[in-house]
């Protein structure tokens, strides 16, 4: 049943590409305030789930609400950071104006940006320990740097709602442990936040509430609900094992 009081509710999605399913007949509410991971195996259907949700890709059929409104309404209160990936860092731009680029949803398009727009830059910036490489052009940084630069862009959107594909993907710990402590803090000011993720051993630690994909939804709820070794197995085909002593799960050959 749909929570009334959801800040997703999303009923019998179904999205494939050139005939292939990525998944379907997905259906589930999300409470606001919280930082939901979304777990499942390689090709499960994890970030077109996300892409599907914020309407980057189209559904074959299916309906999603945010924030009680249709997704045209409630765009600008969502902010997106894509896998590094899919991010093409030959382009020639600096630090400070990718930042720059999440206050374009609140101005008008013949608007400029104004004092406002570039002290919140600033702000965000330093909220990810980046102002002393503002300068700098993305494609000269780190993975973890560049991480932590386009989620300064997400902060400096002012969002609600956060959509994360694969955050911590390649990067450093020192940037990982302050990615995942910012996002404890959003979520402690009240934002919502989906992430994108692989990693089992680190899945009870960093989220509140899992979904859990295998081409459809395996299970959706509080993290200790969801992390069972029953689901798990069903959505790795079985391939996960648990060590005598340890509360630890672990993909095997996956």
């Amino acid at each position: 049943m749909l929570d009334q009081e959801a800040i997703i509710k999303v009923n019998n999605l179904s999205v494939s590409y050139n005939g292939k399913i990525a998944f379907s007949g997905i259906s589930f509410a999300a409470a606001p305030r919280q930082i939901i991971g979304v777990i499942g195996p390689n090709g499960a259907g994890k970030s077109t789930l996300i892409k599907a949700i914020m309407g980057l890709v189209q559904a074959d059929e299916g309906s999603v609400e945010i924030m009680s409104q249709a997704l045209t309404k409630a765009c600008k209160r969502i902010a997106y950071v894509p896998q590094r990936n899919s991010i093409d860092f030959d382009f020639p731009v600096l630090v400070e104006d990718v930042v720059l680029m999440g206050r374009f949803p609140h101005l008008k398009w013949w608007e400029f940006p104004g004092k406002r727009d570039y002290e919140l830059v600033m702000e965000c910036l330093e909220q990810v320990d980046m102002v002393d490489y503002r300068k700098r052009q993305i494609g000269h940084l780190s993975g973890g740097q560049q991480q932590r630069v386009f989620l300064a862009r997400a902060l400096a959107q002012e969002a609600e709602l956060f959509f994360l594909d694969e955050p911590f993907a390649g990067i450093d710990m020192t940037s990982e442990n302050m990615i995942m402590k910012l996002l404890k803090d959003l979520r402690d000011r009240g934002k919502t936040l989906f992430v994108v993720h692989h990693d089992l051993s680190k899945a009870e630690t960093y989220f509140d509430s899992l979904i859990l994909l295998k081409n459809k939804l395996i299970a959706y709820g509080k993290k200790d609900e969801v992390f069972q070794i029953d689901r798990l197995k069903e959505a790795y085909d079985g391939k996960v094992a648990t060590f005598p002593g340890k509360e630890q799960l672990m993909v095997v050959n996956s």
